[in-house]
């Protein structure tokens, strides 16, 4: 599995470093900016998404997130503890209604009274929708944990009147028949709703409700925003479209994100993507051939923004990674993937403006005994990034071992990498996932610019674990981050990252 070849990040133009075998360079400079992180892409995403199956009956928002039989109810009908956690991670905005429901979603059935809100087939999930949680839940839900709502329409059974209209309900003063629906329901102010997704994975032909090809999505496309601007004459709307979601081996995937963007290019702001992480059985392929494919998605992406933004030069379009999420088996492998992600995300800063983790109940991990919550390392993992790494994405520099999964996933680094400049408190926040199954990594960390100084704050996730086993209650107590401290002083800090590990290093530069 391992190769002798080195890696070499060379963002910075830098030259490689010689490296003995099991020994690593990192190289940090803080004059060399990739782009500001925007704080969106500590999103999430939720959907009532329903299981009603012999062995499992279950949903992902009614019992979890909202539950108003519970004890642990706030007077919304919200949990409390979920309400506490997320706010904990400093979330920005989440995603709502979906997801897949969306395509078949009415969302005049989950306004007015809740007694006489009618019970419908969730044709998406097969089981019944309650519409107990509706529009204006959703948005009572954003404000209580202090994110930003962004609202997903429904571009499969829906129509031109189904957007306009809920636009109007949404945003419109008062003294029009929707906005005049939302002050009877007790909001006479509007929400003033920005951030809009044009409909949800219209390309997944085998699976969502009212699949379009990428011409006839582009023609709906256009004409639900038009109208959806009109209906909206207090809050500028920001829009974002349906990016790649059907990943086949065939190019079919970039031929619907390049039709999408040069036909809506100038009229949505983000082009979504969607991109879960395959499981696989073979640890490398889970942990290097499976963020490779991450990596090499959002790069083809945003090749063909740039493409069509050099030829219309008209204002940016951003990349929206909407839905993601690790194996959702919920083990240590599945937190060393989610660090993945961020990192990802981080070294395409100037491009990744907005994210959204499914789900946000799957981030705090509930007992199925006993119904009591508690915090697994996904939550703890998440919480480094989100928290710390506000600032400027950095270039880095990397020089290690690689190994490879096939001819095409060849020289992957086992160290996977990336750094954020927090200019005001003068620190650098270093993230790196040692994906190593068996070695530690003996690293070298080097300030080109500048010296390191005071003691540096080192946050690990480790386990003995490499099957991916789901975490449990009974462990919750040891899944805190190991906490350390270690002397800093200098242009080099020395530290060995474990075998299977994610650690986060924050640490002072004075230039």
């Amino acid at each position: 599995m391992k190769t002798s070849a080195f890696c070499l990040a060379t963002l910075l133009g830098l030259a490689p470093l010689a490296a003995l075998a099991g020994t690593a360079t990192i190289k940090i400079d803080v004059d060399h900016a990739i782009a500001p992180v925007d704080p969106r892409i500590y999103g999430v995403f939720m959907e009532p998404i329903g299981f009603n199956r012999p062995e499992m009956k279950f949903n992902t928002l009614y019992g979890p997130l909202y539950d108003p039989k519970s004890s642990n109810a706030d007077e919304h009908g919200f949990r409390k503890d979920m309400l506490e956690a997320a706010r904990e991670l400093q979330l920005t905005q989440m995603r709502w209604p979906g997801g897949n429901f969306v395509a078949g979603y009415d969302w005049r059935d989950g306004i007015g009274p809740k007694a006489q809100r009618p019970k419908r087939m969730d044709l998406a999930w097969g089981v019944v929708e309650s519409n107990q949680v509706g529009t204006d839940e959703w948005v009572e839900l954003n404000k209580l944990i202090g994110t930003e709502n962004v609202v997903c329409i429904n571009m499969g059974t829906g129509t031109l009147d189904d957007a306009r209209y809920w636009v109007q309900y949404c945003n419109a003063p008062v003294g029009s028949y929707w906005a005049d629906k939302r002050a009877e329901y007790g909001h006479p102010e509007p929400y003033g709703i920005k951030y809009w997704c044009l409909g949800n994975e219209v390309d997944g032909a085998p699976w969502i409700l009212g699949h379009k090809n990428a011409e006839d999505y582009v023609k709906f496309a256009v004409e639900a925003a038009k109208v959806m601007r009109l209906s909206s004459p207090g809050t500028k709307l920001e829009f974002i479209a349906n990016g790649p979601s059907n990943y086949q081996d065939n190019l079919d995937w970039v031929e619907w994100t390049w039709t999408v963007v040069k036909g809506l290019y100038g009229t949505a702001d983000y082009l979504s993507m969607h991109r879960y992480w395959d499981p696989s059985d073979d640890y490398y392929v889970l942990m290097g051939q499976r963020g490779i494919d991450l990596e090499e998605r959002i790069e083809i992406v945003a090749g063909l923004i740039k493409s069509v933004h050099t030829i219309k030069q008209k204002k940016p379009m951003y990349v929206s990674v909407d839905e993601w999420a690790p194996p959702f088996r919920g083990g240590h492998l599945s937190t060393l993937a989610l660090a993945q992600y961020f990192n990802a995300f981080i070294r395409h800063a100037d491009v990744v403006k907005m994210a959204n983790y499914t789900l946000l109940t799957s981030l705090l991990a509930r007992d199925p005994k006993t119904d009591a919550t508690y915090r697994s390392p996904l939550f703890h993992t998440f919480k480094l990034f989100s928290v710390h790494c506000r600032g400027t994405a950095l270039a880095t520099a990397v020089n290690c071992d690689t190994f490879r999964t096939s001819d095409h996933y060849d020289k992957i680094p086992y160290l996977d990498v990336s750094a954020v400049y927090n200019a005001a408190a003068k620190q650098v926040v270093i993230n790196v996932v040692n994906r190593h199954k068996d070695d530690a990594i003996a690293t070298d960390i080097r300030s080109v610019v500048g010296a390191f100084s005071g003691p540096a704050t080192v946050s690990s996730v480790t386990s003995s674990d490499v099957s991916n086993q789901p975490y449990t209650y009974e462990a919750r107590d040891t899944y805190a981050p190991k906490v350390e401290q270690l002397n800093a002083a200098g242009a080099d800090l020395h530290y060995t990252f474990p075998a299977h590990s994610f650690t986060q290093i924050v640490v002072s530069v004075a230039k």
